[in-house]
């Protein structure tokens, strides 16, 4: 009786947890059987490895082969398993050196001609080959994407690079290194005439994190505006590049093994399922909002999607990660995003116009904007109306400001937020004020007297939840942060207030 194991990975949300491959070959009648929880995929593995060792001339030993994925009770899915099973069975049939496969994690699924092809996740496997202290076997495509996990690659085109490499018999190039990222020039801000209080959100939005409902016309700009949000956000420090870079690979890879340092921008259509926002599905991907993670996720024509869908956002908006519970385990997705929504005022759009007639109004408003529910908006920290813009504003220059500049006051705002709950945080790590809460945002953001006194009287005029309250507060932060204030003042408390009127209207 021959035996032999080898380390690969199961995804579990975007961890890579440790599966010891092991596989023994014992008397008994041929037979190939895969145990320990897995997919259709890993049981199809059996006839990958068998057509990959015959492409290569070689056959597996006529008697029962078992292979078993521990732990066995944690479920195991996707076909980057072909590779490891493959290298147990080489170095159970003594073709490959034990002690050379213990070095490596491996993921690969096998092609029928014995060629690696590429699998998702191959960042995540690195992150875990270098905790265990192991290198990495990965197919060819994947090999510039493992090279940001700091370990040792070795990336084989075919299952017989990998063995000759192997034996000594020829050597594996290091993969290249991924080339210099060019990130795409993104739309300015100046391109947009008029709508000077709806940059003013936009601004206040960026540098505090907040989410954003923008309500106004057809053709208002609504759309455009949300467009230039990623260039004047911050770019991605290097922690939040490798979480954002970990959730895009087990998607499905990183493009030419590249880690972006400008934020996420997903626009998903209004069709977009609950699996598709939020993610799940039979195999667990991460969905619309995890994909989104650190980045804008931006809803256009807001009330046309599924009430469903939109309810399902309420907890990665407040705890900044999505849980999947399946029947056999729960998975989470970081997902910390800013949400920006844009809707019409209407079915029509042009409730308010008086140019435009429509015999439902006001009722037809009302219908369409109570298809979003309030704990929904209870979750957007600014409400703004976004008027449509007249000829006389088309007329005009350009503005003088810009993306450039609107970035400038939006980083500084950012730098001073840092600076804060570096001191306050404890541990924790809070990045913006949107992100606050408990006793950090009480030290953070207390009002001077005149402050607390007009938020007090606010709370039970508009009827603010104590949710409301506390998003007043994140945003009157942010306003005196763009000021450059130390502490919240009455005008801070009076703007934050504004833009919470949509929802006092209800």
């Amino acid at each position: 009786m021959k035996t032999a194991r080898v380390q690969t990975v199961a995804f579990v949300g975007i961890e890579a947890r440790a599966v010891d491959v092991q596989v023994q070959i014992g008397a008994g009648l041929p037979t190939f059987t895969v145990v320990g929880l897995p997919d259709k995929a890993v049981g199809e593995s059996r006839e990958r490895v068998r057509s990959a060792f015959a492409a290569i001339g070689l056959a597996l030993p006529a008697q029962r082969i078992t292979v078993n994925l521990a732990p066995a009770d944690l479920p195991k899915e996707g076909s980057h398993y072909d590779l490891p099973i493959a290298l147990g069975l080489l170095v159970a049939m003594g073709v490959v050196a034990p002690d050379l496969a213990d070095s490596y994690v491996a993921v690969g699924e096998l092609a029928l001609d014995g060629r690696v092809a590429p699998v998702a996740g191959v960042l995540n496997a690195g992150m875990a080959a270098a905790a265990q202290d192991r290198g990495l076997i990965c197919p060819f495509q994947c090999g510039p994407e493992a090279h940001w996990a700091g370990v040792q690659v070795l990336a084989p085109k075919s299952l017989l690079a990998l063995i000759n490499h192997l034996k000594g018999h020829q050597v594996l190039n290091p993969p290249e290194p991924p080339q210099a990222i060019t990130d795409d020039i993104l739309p300015d801000l100046s391109e947009i005439k008029g709508q000077e209080s709806a940059k003013r959100a936009l601004e206040i939005a960026a540098a505090g994190g907040h989410n954003l409902l923008m309500v106004g016309p057809p053709g208002a700009g609504k759309s455009m505006l949300a467009a230039r949000l990623p260039g004047i956000l911050p770019p991605l420090d290097p922690q939040e590049a490798l979480e954002v870079s970990m959730i895009a690979s087990v998607a499905g890879g990183l493009p030419d093994g590249a880690i972006r340092r400008k934020r996420p921008f997903r626009a998903p259509h209004h069709s977009a399922s609950m699996a598709a926002m939020v993610g799940g599905g039979q195999k667990a991907k991460p969905g619309e909002v995890s994909l989104a993670h650190m980045g804008v996720l931006f809803l256009d024509e807001l009330p046309e999607f599924s009430r469903q869908v939109l309810d399902s956002l309420r907890q990665p908006l407040e705890t900044g990660e999505t849980v999947v519970a399946r029947a056999n385990a729960h998975v989470t997705y970081p997902s910390r995003v800013q949400l920006i929504a844009a809707m019409n005022p209407c079915r029509c759009g042009y409730l308010g116009d008086p140019s435009q007639a429509c015999s439902r109004v006001p009722k037809c408003g009302q219908e369409y904007q109570m298809k979003i529910s309030g704990p929904l908006m209870d979750r957007i920290d600014l409400h703004i109306e976004v008027p449509p813009v007249g000829a006389s504003d088309l007329s005009l220059p350009p503005p003088t400001e810009g993306t450039t500049e609107v970035a400038a006051r939006v980083e500084a705002a950012r730098a001073i937020q840092r600076e804060r709950y570096e001191k306050l945080s404890e541990g924790k790590t809070i990045r913006t004020n949107a992100e606050a809460d408990g006793h950090v945002l009480e030290a953070a953001a207390t009002p001077d007297e005149d402050g607390r006194r007009l938020l007090t009287e606010a709370v039970d005029a508009m009827r603010l939840t104590a949710r409301g309250y506390h998003r007043v507060l994140r945003v009157a932060r942010t306003l005196a942060d763009l000021a450059g204030a130390d502490t919240i003042a009455r005008t801070h408390i009076a703007e934050a207030l504004s833009y919470r009127q949509m929802m006092h209207l209800r």
